[in-house]
């Protein structure tokens, strides 16, 4: 077994933590083009454009099927998976994230009712709309392959 077969799931895994820092990073400078001012706190919220999870998720699938195979049982785990992750970004993490910015339009008229009361807002951008899913996919898919035809996963 040489060095670099060794640390495959090692090297799998990375590609998968650098899917995701990359689609942050994409949200840091697309909020700096857009507001011309850097956020650093886009680095560690979810929601946005593109979905930094569905990224991770689709990246470890696409190096788990090119290292064992599109029939093998670590692909059909890291499938269900990453299925499971990008339903729930489209699905119940975008629902909560509407039903957040409902309550907060009742927090802000309770607010302005009851000075005295401060309720704190509710965190909205919580999960992702099909397409920021689907480009954090292609994102995903396209860091594994990456990492694949460099030589660092085979």
């Amino acid at each position: 077994m040489t060095n670099i077969t060794k640390y495959t799931g090692l090297i799998i895994l990375l590609s998968s933590v650098a899917s995701c820092f990359t689609a942050q990073i994409i949200k840091l400078i697309t909020n700096l083009l857009q507001k011309r001012k850097f956020d650093f706190g886009i680095l560690v919220q979810t929601g946005g454009m593109p979905s930094s999870h569905s990224a991770m998720v689709t990246s470890l699938a696409t190096g788990v099927a090119l290292v064992e195979g599109l029939y093998s049982t670590q692909f059909a785990l890291a499938l269900c998976f990453a299925l499971i992750v990008m339903y729930d970004a489209t699905g119940v993490r975008r629902s909560v994230g509407i039903q957040a910015t409902i309550l907060n339009q009742i927090i802000s008229e309770f607010n302005n009712d009851n000075p005295e009361l401060k309720m704190q807002r509710i965190k909205e951008l919580l999960g992702h709309t099909p397409f920021e899913v689907l480009a954090g996919c292609c994102l995903g898919a396209l860091m594994g392959f990456t990492f694949w035809s460099l030589g660092l996963i085979h």
